[in-house]
């Protein structure tokens, strides 16, 4: 089995507000190998944009912790997490928004290899070229100002800016989800490439299963700030096991798939995350619900080797 290049134990993100504590993230546990690419999943407000700011250290957790090849980077100063940036790198969901229109794009890829001293400043411009060339951008692109750039080139701007430091992970923030159709698949492909050519490790965040199915080696689905489900892709897609994912898969048909397989539509009231849930989170909708699911809240348990969160058995197990 593959070394652990991340392990996330047991955390929990609490935002505070002057009217309501939001619990974002609710005592999440996972393990990102070396050299996998993790899909996560779920719908607005789930909270798996949250962890992956917790991993990337945008933000800290209130409890818990976050290890990366063996130390927990969690606590560190901002000073002694330097050392660590450049290893971790965020590829952010819209590329008009995380570039500064006002530079170029020589400025752009220059500041980070400058900051962490990747080469010599006589090799700069060099290296730059080598990034363009390794996202499938040509040399002018070099000199141009972001706008002049279609979305699709605009990511991979974005990209080429987050390899710059020569990272180990990426943190994949919804990096297709504003660029047409068209254009994702080759954004997919390119990430794929990249992570085979330069020993990438991608956590990959993304509301629907559709995408990360292409991408990812496993998947965790979260619901409410909670794991609920974690497999690999494959065996997760043609035998989703909790509830809530069998309705995500079932929302996302691939014909020569889902052919065969009914669209379940979840009713009920999504519990506020202001809230003190409960219970299973997933009570207030799933279709299998019974009393013990109102009252107890479910383990993260190894169940046929899946990684599910439910009281379930029998028919929906």
């Amino acid at each position: 089995m593959a070394e652990t290049l991340i392990g996330i134990k047991n955390i929990s993100k609490v935002f505070s507000t002057k009217k309501a504590d939001v619990r974002a993230v609710d005592h999440v546990s996972l393990r990102i190998r070396r050299g996998e690419t993790l899909g996560l999943v779920g719908e607005s407000g789930s909270g798996k944009s949250t962890v992956g700011r917790l991993v990337t250290r945008l933000i800290r957790p209130t409890s818990g912790k976050i290890v990366y090849r063996g130390k927990d980077i969690s606590r560190l100063t901002e000073r002694q997490f330097r050392s660590f940036r450049k290893d971790i790198q965020i590829v952010f969901q819209n590329p008009n928004t995380a570039l500064d229109p006002k530079r170029s794009v020589r400025e752009l890829i220059a500041e980070p290899l400058m900051i962490h001293r990747i080469v010599p400043r006589q090799e700069i411009d060099g290296e730059i070229l080598r990034l363009l060339d390794m996202v499938g951008l040509p040399m002018a692109a070099m000199t141009k100002m972001p706008q002049e750039f279609s979305g699709g080139e605009k990511q991979r701007i974005c990209i080429a800016r987050a390899l710059a430091v020569r990272p180990r992970f990426l943190f994949l923030d919804e990096p297709v989800s504003s660029l047409d159709v068209s254009v994702q698949s080759k954004i997919l492909n390119l990430l794929e490439e990249l992570k085979q050519a330069l020993d990438l490790t991608y956590l990959f965040v993304a509301h629907g299963l559709n995408v990360v199915r292409h991408i990812s080696d496993r998947v965790a689905v979260m619901y409410l700030g909670q794991i609920q489900e974690i497999g690999e892709t494959e065996e997760l897609y043609e035998d989703p096991r909790h509830p809530y994912t069998r309705a995500l898969v079932s929302s996302f048909p691939e014909p020569e798939l889902d052919a065969r397989r009914e669209r379940i539509v979840l009713t009920g009231e999504i519990p506020s995350n202001t809230d003190e849930i409960r219970g299973c989170a997933f009570h207030t909708r799933c279709p299998y619900a019974r009393e013990i699911c109102r009252r107890k809240p479910p383990d993260l348990m190894i169940r046929g080797g899946r990684t599910i969160r439910c009281h379930g058995t029998g028919e929906w197990i």
